[in-house]
């Protein structure tokens, strides 16, 4: 599985940002897929995952404030971020997980600025 994260980029503290990551390749082995992001010298964290049928999970940090969601017939996952606070810079991956192995794509950065 490949995985193309799009929609980083600059926004000001409070606003909104979407995130868009097509997974192509063995769409067989797509499952749950999700958003981790990587803060300037920190650990790559996990934000939010959705599972094949739907089901969400949240950080507690933006639990209220993100929304992620797939589209199965497109192999796409998308993460909707609002109320952003500039905590959240960071490069943002996209990652598919199917109990076998665990796939990422290449980051986008999303900048919030104060």
């Amino acid at each position: 599985v490949q995985l193309q994260a799009f929609g980083g980029g600059l926004v000001q503290a409070g606003g909104c940002r979407s995130l868009t990551c097509l997974a192509s390749g063995s769409t067989a082995s797509i499952d749950d897929l999700g958003w981790s992001r990587q803060a300037p010298g920190q650990q790559r964290t996990c934000v939010a995952t959705i599972t094949r049928g739907l089901t969400q999970y949240y950080e507690d940090s933006v639990k209220d404030r993100f929304t992620i969601s797939r589209d199965n017939a497109k192999n796409t996952v998308y993460l909707q971020m609002n109320e952003l606070k500039p905590s959240a810079t960071a490069v943002y991956y996209c990652r598919n997980s199917n109990g076998k192995s665990v796939t990422w794509g290449r980051g986008t950065l999303v900048t919030v600025s104060s």
